[in-house]
């Protein structure tokens, strides 16, 4: 195997940068993301073989000496390695995806934990995926290979063996994270002391799936996607943003659409009987697809999506019990009332398939559907600062 280790930008120097950030005393501040190149095969589950590979990755906080205080942190579909501090000085840079809970005395205690988070195989920002450019000097676009939640999984444990991390003191994730979390845990029981599921499903539904598909099918009718081909040329932006906006949907609730929107209109005093967006709901749904097509690739999108699909942890086994019958780990399951995505019933399956383990199940009563387990950042940070405190 070889896996190099490299930065994609260079020590960060205080004089070059004139508007400097006053950072809060619990940022994590400037943060670096690096790169692990192996070129070793990895195989999937499709049965195909992906070689070489790269993951992107960022880390916060120290590794102890006895290599025992990591915390693996798994991202959501539109997530990356980016979850906390800023990559320059920029007053006006957004900060990592889960700021909040990642840094000194945060959820994730950086003054304890070493944080590792790493962007998944098949997506678009440093890991290889289908944007990537494949042996033959030109991008994978549609050749690049199905992945599943078990190769990126499988990927990031060859990146906790460079890191030379045996056991990881947790694995932790909200939505597509959670799949991961509990994948390690079954796939890797001898190193994952535990898993900390979060706003999640052990399998994806019917619903999960049928949402899923009406993304792809907005990129599949947008005419420069051209199959997938289409680097180097007009991304396939109009369908992306379609897709992003159906799936954004699905993060909230009624109420926090109600009370965030209503029926409220954003330029106007009253309706003007056309086609334009009118209500401040449409000018919301646009504004997140526009933004999300500048940092993210349309076939990245089919890929993750794909992988969430096809993920059960329990097939092939004749129920999910027998499937988590080698797992070890401790659990801290959490499950939000108005979560339409990935229900508190899905939640309940996999407490009721862990009989005999270690299991704390956590029922949250919150207003802002899926993404509560991002917004609740008081409840979480007791919820689960808690529960780590205890481990």
């Amino acid at each position: 195997m070889v896996a190099l280790i490299q930065n994609d930008f260079s020590d960060f120097n205080d004089a070059d940068e004139p508007n400097l950030r006053p950072y809060q005393p619990d940022s994590v501040g400037i943060v670096v993301k690096k790169f692990a190149h192996f070129d070793l095969p990895l195989p999937l589950q499709s049965g195909a073989v992906l070689r070489p590979f790269t993951l992107a990755y960022e880390t916060y906080g120290t590794l102890n000496a006895e290599r025992s205080n990591a915390i693996l942190i798994c991202h959501a579909l539109s997530g990356d390695s980016h979850v906390a501090g800023y990559y320059t000085q920029n007053p006006h840079e957004a900060p990592g995806w889960w700021d909040e809970a990642v840094g000194p005395g945060k959820m994730f205690d950086t003054n304890r934990f070493f944080v590792i988070c790493a962007n998944v195989i098949g997506g678009c920002q440093g890991s290889t995926g289908p944007s990537s450019v494949a042996p033959d000097g030109k991008p994978y676009g549609l050749r690049f290979p199905v992945v599943t939640i078990a190769d990126m999984v499988h990927a990031q444990r060859h990146l906790m063996d460079i890191l030379g991390i045996d056991r990881l003191f947790a694995v932790a994730g909200g939505s597509m994270g959670g799949m991961q979390a509990l994948q390690w845990a079954v796939d890797y029981p001898e190193r994952v002391n535990s898993v900390l599921f979060l706003a999640s499903t052990p399998r994806s539904s019917a619903q999960n799936i049928a949402f899923n598909e009406i993304g792809r099918q907005a990129i599949y009718a947008d005419k420069n996607w051209r199959g997938g081909d289409y680097y180097g040329h007009t991304a396939p932006a109009a369908g992306l943003a379609v897709a992003r906006m159906v799936g954004h949907i699905t993060y909230m609730s009624e109420y926090s659409l109600e009370t965030k929107f209503s029926r409220r209109l954003q330029t106007h005093d009253q309706i003007g009987y056309t086609f334009a967006p009118e209500f401040a709901v449409e000018s919301y749904l646009q504004h997140q697809g526009e933004k999300f097509v500048q940092r993210f690739d349309a076939n990245s999108y089919l890929y993750v999506t794909k992988a969430i699909d096809y993920f059960d942890i329990g097939a092939g086994h004749p129920s999910m019990t027998d499937a988590l019958r080698h797992v070890t780990a401790k659990f801290l399951v959490i499950s939000f009332s108005s979560d339409w995505l990935y229900t508190a019933a899905q939640a309940r399956e996999l407490v009721e398939a862990l009989p005999g383990r270690e299991v704390e199940y956590e029922h949250v009563t919150a207003s802002f559907g899926h993404d509560s387990f991002l917004v609740e950042v008081e409840t979480m940070t007791h919820l689960v600062g808690g529960y780590l405190n205890r481990l």
